[in-house]
C-alpha cells in the first residue's frame, strides 16, 4: 500500500484516470492533499511545513531581547538588492544592445542582398544560446523558475518552500533573468527582483550561508522565522523599489501582497530599507550611465518618463472627467483579458504537470528553447512582413530637463526603418525589435502614430506567447509583459477614439497608461499598491484617481472569473495557504472540531530514552509539555526521583485564585489597617495548609477512576483502552523538535541521583547556531547518550504560548492563528488540559470545507 501511494504521489497525481486507484471521499483526499478528480482541483499537499512566526520566549531568550536590533541588518539588506539591480541591468543592457546591433546591422544589409534568412539564423543564435544557460541554472536549482513572488508570498504568509532564500538560488535567479530577458523570451527582470530581493533581506542580515559554510561569523542575532520573515518583507519591498523607482509602492506591495503578518514597528523600517535601496541604485546608474554622480536621474530600473502634453497642442489634456467613463471601461476589459490570460496559464501549467515535469529534466530545457525559436521566428516575420511604414512625427521634445531629454532620446533613437523610405519607420518593427522597455516607452511617449491593425495584431501575438512563456523554467518576471501588452491595448484604444470617434483632446499616452495598468490589474489583481507604484513610475499624482478607478474594475470583473495569476499559481503547488478570512458559514464549527486531539507530548523531565524514541517514531515538529492528572501522586513523591520532579514541577506551576490571593496580601503589610495586617497574618500562617485542604489534591481526587501509571520512559501501549490513551493532561508549554535534538546533541541533561540544577545550560546563541538547518535526530550518534539521564526541558520550552478554548469558533482560531503566525495552537480546556492541537492544515479551506460536511452529516 505505500508503494502503491508513493506511485499515486508522484506519477497519477495529476492524471485523470487510474485504473486501479481507489476512491476516497473529499475528506481523505484533502487530508493526503490529492487531486479530487471530477472538479480537476489541486488539493493543499501535506508535506509543507509551516514557519513559526511566535516568539519562544524562554529562559535563552530573555538573557539576550535587550541586545536585539534590526537597523543594521536593513541597510546591509538595501545595499546587496541595490548591487543585484545594477548587475542585472548593466548585464541585460550590455547583451541586449550586441544582440540588437549584430542583428539589425544584418537585416540592413540583407534587405537589399535578400539574405533575411541568415540574419534570422543569427538572431536564432544569439536567443537560444541565452535562453539555454537560462534553463540550465533552473536545473541547477528549480525554486528560480518563474518570477519567485508566488514563493515570496507563501514565505510570507508561514509555508516554509524549500530553498526559497537561498544563496545559490539567488545567483541561479539573477543570472537566469538576465539570460531570460536577454535571450527575447516574453518575461520581465522586474518580479525575480522582488524574489532576489527576499533572497538577500533573508540572508545577508545573518552573516552566514549554508552555500558557504566554511565563513562564519560570530552573530546570533535574526536566527529566528520571525527575524527572517521581517527581512524577506523588507527584501521584497526594496525589490520593488529599486525596480519601479517607488519606495512608497514596494512598501504597499509587501504589505498587500506578501505579508500576512504586520506590525506598526515593521512600516518603518521597510520604507527605510526601500528607500534607501531605491536612492542607492538611483544614485550610481545615473553616474554609470550619465557620469554626473549625485544626480539622481534614474529612479528605477523602469523609467515611464514624463507624461506631458505639447506645447504646439492647446486642446490636448493629459486626462478629463469624460475619460473616466472609458477608463472603466477599459478596466472591464482589462479585467476580462487579465481572467483569459490566467485561465489559459493555468490550463498551460495542468499540461506541464502532466505531460512535462514527469519526464527528463531534460525536456524541460527543449520546451524552453521551442518557446524561444517559436518567439523568434514570430517576432522577426512579423517585423519584416506585417508592419506598417508611419510617419515620423516632427515634433518630438518634450520638456527641458536632463531626464526627459533623455527619455525623448530613447524614443526616437529606438525607432526602427526596416524596409520603409526616409522619414518613416516601422511601426512593427519599433515595438518587437525593441527591449520591452523601450517598447513600452514608444507606446507612452511616441508623437508618431501607431496602425490599429499594428496594434491589434503586436496585442493578440503578444498575450499569447507571454501566456505560453510563464512558466516554463527559466526565471521570468510578469509585470513589464503585462505592462507592454496592456499599452498596446491602450493605445488602441486611443487611436480608435481619435480616428473613428472623433475625440480630438486624448492624450494618447495617458491612454495606453491605463490600458497597462487595466491589463496587468486584471491579471495580478492588485489594487493599493499598483496604484502607487505607478503614480510614482509616471511622477504624475493627477493619474491617481483614474489608475485606482481602473485598477479596481479590474480586479472586481477578473474575480468574478477566477484568482490572480500569483494565487492560481500557488494553487497549483499545493501550498497550503491561508486567505485573509474565513467563510461566514466556517463558524457552525468550533475548534474542538478541526483540532487533531491524537498528541504526542513529552513530560518537563524525560529520560533521553523517551526523547529519542519519540523523534525517531513521529514527524511532529512541536510537543506539548505536560504532566498527568494522578489520583495518587504522594505516593510517588516518596519513590522515583524523575517522577517526583514531574509532579513538583506541576505543583509549582499551577495557579488557583487562592495562592494568587496569598501572594497579593504579601503587599498588604505596609498598609496602616490592623484589619489587613490580620489578614495578612492568617494567610501567612495558612499558607501550608494541612492535606485534606490541600484544593490541588481536592481537584485531582474528584476523578472518579484513577488512570493507568505512565511513567516518562514507557510507551503507550495498544491495549489500552480509550480512555487510558486520552487521559486528561495539564498543559504547560510547547518544545520544538529543534529544540530537542539541540539538547541531545549538547549533552544538556542530568542523572537521577542529581538535582536538576546541575544540568548544563545553553545560551541563546547556542541553541539557535544550526539555523535554519538544525540537526536531524536520525543523524544522531546513540552511542554518545545515556538513555536512563534525564533532560529539564523547562529552561527551553514556551510556557505561555497562544492557545484557544474548545469551544471557539473557527473564524476566531483563524484570525488568531494567522494574524499572529503560528505554527501550533493548543487546544485547552477549562481546567488547563490540552485536549487538541491545530496546525496550518486544519484550517486551509479545503480542509474547514471537509469538516463541515461531516458536521452537517451529522446533524
Amino acid at each position: 500500500m505505500a508503494g502503491c501511494r508513493g506511485s499515486l504521489c508522484c506519477c497519477c497525481r495529476w492524471c485523470c484516470c487510474c485504473g486501479e486507484r481507489e476512491t476516497r471521499t473529499p475528506e481523505e483526499l484533502t487530508i493526503l492533499g490529492e487531486t479530487q478528480e471530477e472538479e480537476d482541483e489541486i488539493l493543499p499537499r501535506k508535506d509543507y511545513e509551516s514557519l513559526d512566526y511566535d516568539r519562544c520566549i524562554n529562559d535563552p531568550y530573555l538573557e539576550v531581547l535587550e541586545t536585539m536590533d534590526n537597523k543594521v541588518g536593513l541597510i546591509f539588506s538595501s545595499l546587496g538588492i541595490k548591487s543585484v539591480g545594477l548587475f542585472v541591468d548593466f548585464f541585460v543592457r550590455l547583451f541586449t544592445q550586441l544582440k540588437f546591433g549584430v542583428v539589425q546591422t544584418s537585416v540592413e544589409e540583407c534587405s537589399q542582398k535578400g539574405c533575411l534568412a541568415l540574419s534570422l539564423l543569427e538572431l536564432l543564435g544569439f536567443n537560444l544560446t541565452f535562453v539555454f544557460l537560462a534553463s540550465l541554472l533552473v536545473l541547477i536549482e528549480p525554486v528560480a523558475a518563474g518570477s519567485g513572488i508566488p514563493e515570496v508570498k507563501c514565505y510570507l504568509n508561514g509555508v516554509k518552500v524549500p530553498g526559497i532564500v537561498r544563496l545559490r538560488t539567488l545567483l541561479c535567479k539573477v543570472l537566469g533573468v538576465l539570460f531570460s530577458v536577454a535571450g527575447g523570451l516574453f518575461v520581465g527582470k522586474e518580479g525575480p527582483m522582488i524574489h532576489s530581493g527576499s533572497v538577500v533581506g533573508a540572508g545577508l542580515p545573518q552573516f552566514q550561508s549554508i552555500s558557504l559554510r566554511k565563513i562564519q561569523f560570530n552573530f546570533p542575532y535574526f536566527r529566528s522565522d520571525r527575524d527572517k520573515r521581517d527581512f524577506v518583507s523588507a527584501g521584497a519591498a526594496a525589490g520593488v523599489a529599486a525596480a519601479f523607482g517607488a519606495p512608497i509602492g514596494g512598501t504597499l506591495f509587501s504589505l498587500e501582497e506578501g505579508s500576512s503578518f504586520w506590525n506598526q514597528g515593521l512600516t518603518w523600517k521597510v520604507l527605510f530599507c526601500s528607500m534607501s535601496a531605491t536612492f542607492t541604485l538611483n544614485f550610481f546608474r545615473s553616474g554609470i550611465q550619465f557620469g554626473s554622480w549625485g544626480s539622481f536621474q534614474l529612479p528605477g530600473l523602469l523609467n515611464f518618463g514624463e507624461f506631458k502634453c505639447s506645447d504646439s497642442d492647446k486642446k490636448c489634456h493629459l486626462w478629463t472627467a469624460m475619460d473616466l467613463g472609458f477608463f472603466v471601461v477599459m478596466g472591464v476589459i482589462g479585467g476580462l483579458l487579465g481572467a483569459t490570460f490566467n485561465c489559459l496559464n493555468k490550463r498551460l501549467a495542468k499540461y506541464r504537470m502532466r505531460n512535462v515535469h514527469p519526464k527528463p529534466k531534460l525536456v524541460r530545457v527543449l520546451e524552453s528553447l521551442l518557446v524561444s525559436l517559436v518567439t523568434t521566428v514570430v517576432v522577426f516575420v512579423a517585423s519584416m512582413v506585417l508592419g506598417e511604414c508611419r510617419q515620423m512625427s516632427s515634433s518630438s521634445q518634450i520638456g527641458n530637463d536632463s531626464f526627459q531629454l533623455q527619455v525623448t532620446e530613447d524614443v526616437n533613437s529606438s525607432i526602427k526603418t526596416f524596409f520603409c523610405p526616409n522619414d518613416t519607420y516601422n511601426d512593427m518593427a519599433t515595438l518587437f525589435f525593441n527591449p520591452q522597455e523601450s517598447a513600452i516607452l514608444q507606446l507612452f511617449h511616441q508623437d508618431g502614430t501607431f496602425s490599429p491593425v499594428t496594434l491589434a495584431l503586436f496585442f493578440v501575438l503578444y498575450f499569447l506567447l507571454a501566456c505560453w512563456t510563464y512558466g516554463i523554467s527559466v526565471p521570468s518576471g510578469l509585470f513589464v509583459p503585462s505592462l507592454l501588452c496592456g499599452a498596446a491595448f491602450g493605445r488602441l484604444v486611443a487611436n480608435v477614439l481619435k480616428s473613428y470617434i472623433g475625440l480630438g483632446h486624448i492624450y494618447s499616452g495617458t491612454f495606453a497608461l491605463i490600458g497597462a495598468a487595466a491589463f496587468l490589474g486584471g491579471v495580478v489583481r492588485m489594487t493599493i499598491s499598483l496604484t502607487v507604484i505607478l503614480i510614482e513610475s509616471t511622477n504624475e499624482i493627477t493619474y491617481g484617481l483614474p489608475i485606482m478607478v481602473t485598477l479596481m474594475v479590474a480586479k472586481w470583473t477578473g474575480d468574478f472569473f477566477n484568482k490572480g495569476i500569483y494565487d492560481i499559481h500557488v494553487g497549483l503547488r499545493g501550498v497550503p495557504l491561508l486567505e485573509w478570512e474565513t467563510e461566514v458559514e466556517m463558524d457552525k464549527l468550533r475548534a474542538n472540531d478541526i483540532m487533531e486531539p491524537n498528541l504526542t507530548y513529552v513530560y518537563p523531565h524525560t529520560r533521553i530514552q523517551s526523547l529519542v524514541s519519540i523523534l525517531r517514531t513521529t514527524v511532529h515538529h512541536a510537543f506539548p509539555v505536560v504532566t498527568e492528572n494522578r489520583g495518587n501522586e504522594k505516593e510517588f513523591m516518596k519513590g522515583n526521583q524523575l517522577i517526583s520532579n514531574n509532579i513538583k514541577f506541576k505543583k509549582s506551576s499551577i495557579l488557583t485564585r487562592a495562592g494568587e490571593q496569598r501572594k497579593r496580601s504579601q503587599s498588604m503589610k505596609s498598609y496602616p489597617s490592623s484589619e489587613l495586617r490580620n489578614m495578612c497574618d492568617e494567610h501567612i500562617a495558612s499558607e501550608e495548609p494541612a492535606e485534606k485542604e490541600d484544593l490541588l489534591q481536592q481537584m485531582l481526587e474528584r476523578r472518579y477512576t484513577p488512570y493507568p501509571n505512565l511513567y516518562p520512559d514507557q510507551s503507550p501501549s495498544e491495549d489500552w483502552t480509550m480512555e487510558e490513551r486520552f487521559r486528561p493532561l495539564t498543559f504547560h508549554g510547547l518544545i520544538l523538535r529543534s529544540q530537542l535534538v539541540t539538547l541531545l546533541v549538547r549533552g544538556v541533561c542530568y542523572s537521577e541521583s542529581q538535582s536538576s540544577a546541575s544540568q548544563p545550560r545553553l545560551s541563546y546563541a547556542e541553541m539557535a547556531e544550526d539555523y535554519p538547518r538544525y540537526p536531524d535526530i536520525h543523524d544522531l550518534d546513540l552511542t554518545l547518550l545515556n538513555p536512563r539521564m534525564i533532560v529539564d526541558v523547562t529552561p527551553y520550552m514556551n510556557p505561555s504560548p497562544f492557545t484557544v478554548s474548545p469551544n471557539t469558533h473557527v473564524s476566531q482560531v483563524f484570525n488568531l492563528f494567522r494574524t499572529m503566525g503560528l505554527r501550533h495552537l493548543p487546544v485547552v480546556n477549562a481546567v488547563g488540559e490540552i485536549v487538541g492541537i491545530i496546525t496550518r492544515h486544519n484550517l486551509t479551506y479545503e480542509f474547514l470545507q471537509a469538516r463541515l460536511r461531516q458536521h452537517y452529516q451529522t446533524i
